[in-house]
């Protein structure tokens, strides 16, 4: 597609920040398209004790999302992709939690709540993990733009015998390093968010998930939860939203994961968030 409707369809989960008004955060939807994208960043306190700050930032309307006709992942097939060494040596176990949170969670009552997103010629259904790889060379920068990132996962496509060829349902996750700097879109990740998922000419679908290293993509969680409810986040945006704006979205609150962040509960031993159903009126 285009770079001027690639850029409008951008997601950049967590440039809100705790003195957004109600108002301010629609516009910054409205008029901001990186902003639809991403997991934003956890203020104290937001969830089941909110602050003063954070009660003044619930919508003034009630979220309601809306299909705008574009594709959606209805039996999402997750290739994880750890960049850098790091996931070989002190990290290494948390490579192996979160391809066993995926082997768990494509099948879970998680996707199951999803189905009520399902429209005619397109039924939400469970999913898969179809694989998983870690890339030690080239290792990634100090920083890495998201334009790079698509450059990485381009090449690995093309190059990289382990990664499966892009299809309707793949999703690919790439995981970042500790120390790693992800930018997108003018913010970058722990200063205005803690992951996003994106597309490449609506036909190549992926999720960047920088490491939680810092307080505001920990919330009250450890480094392990705060990734898998991160996760969850962007899978389900991912499933629901694939082409960021596109699926179904609400203008004023985003996607069906910003309506509910840092709102979490257990399920099978992992940590995810809630989302946000229409059904029920209410974060699930």
């Amino acid at each position: 597609m285009a770079q001027s409707k690639t850029a409008a369809r951008r997601k950049t989960k967590g440039a809100a920040t705790k003195t957004k008004t109600p108002a301010a955060r629609k516009l910054k939807h409205q008029h901001d398209p990186d902003a639809i994208r991403i997991v934003p960043l956890h203020v104290a306190g937001d969830a089941e004790h909110p602050t003063p700050e954070a009660l003044a930032a619930v919508p003034a309307a009630a979220p309601h999302l809306t299909y705008r006709r574009g594709p959606l992942l209805t039996s999402v097939k997750v290739f994880t992709i750890f960049w850098g060494a790091a996931w070989t040596g002190a990290h290494a176990a948390l490579v192996t939690k979160v391809n066993a949170f995926f082997d768990y969670v494509l099948t879970s009552p998680l996707i199951d709540q999803l189905s009520e997103y399902s429209v005619p010629g397109q039924t939400i259904g469970h999913g898969s993990r179809i694989g998983s790889t870690t890339v030690t060379t080239p290792q990634p920068a100090r920083s890495v733009t998201d334009a790079a990132l698509q450059a990485f996962l381009k090449n690995e496509i093309a190059n990289n015998k382990s990664l499966p060829k892009p299809d309707a349902n793949t999703l690919y996750f790439i995981y970042v390093p500790p120390g790693v700097r992800v930018v997108q879109g003018g913010s970058a990740s722990c200063k205005a968010f803690c992951g996003y998922h994106n597309d490449i000419g609506g036909s190549i679908f992926y999720a960047v998930m920088p490491y939680p290293g810092c307080a505001g993509c920990l919330g009250t969680l450890g480094p392990a939860d705060a990734l898998t409810s991160t996760s969850s986040h962007e899978l389900c945006e991912a499933i629901t939203d694939a082409v960021p704006g596109t699926g179904w979205y609400d203008d004023a609150n985003g996607e069906i994961g910003d309506i509910c962040a840092w709102k979490t509960k257990p399920l099978g031993g992992y940590t995810v968030q809630l989302e946000w159903s229409n059904r029920a009126g209410q974060c699930v």
